[in-house]
């Protein structure tokens, strides 16, 4: 299993809406965990909320990481190569 590129990458960008998930505060909805996208600082629930909106906001951009956006949590993702940087 060789490295991940996508994860070598050292981008991070500000987080967009520190407050919670973009969409989910815009349609008065709630979420269970926050992530971050390392690309451009979209704010979006994981894949346990109902909205999935970080894995949505992955499909549309292709924007390949992202960070736990959980206080004391330091991990990244990275969607395309299906990888864990802890």
């Amino acid at each position: 299993m060789g490295n991940c590129e996508h994860l070598l990458v050292a981008a991070d960008a500000e987080p967009l809406t520190p407050e919670g998930c973009q969409e989910c505060l815009e349609h008065g909805m709630r979420w269970v965990h926050l992530r971050k996208c390392q690309g451009c600082g979209h704010i979006g629930c994981c894949d346990s909320s109902p909205g999935k909106h970080a894995t949505a906001h992955y499909k549309e951009t292709g924007h390949p990481v992202i960070r736990s956006f959980e206080p004391g949590e330091d991990w990244r993702w990275c969607f395309v190569d299906q990888r864990l940087s802890q």
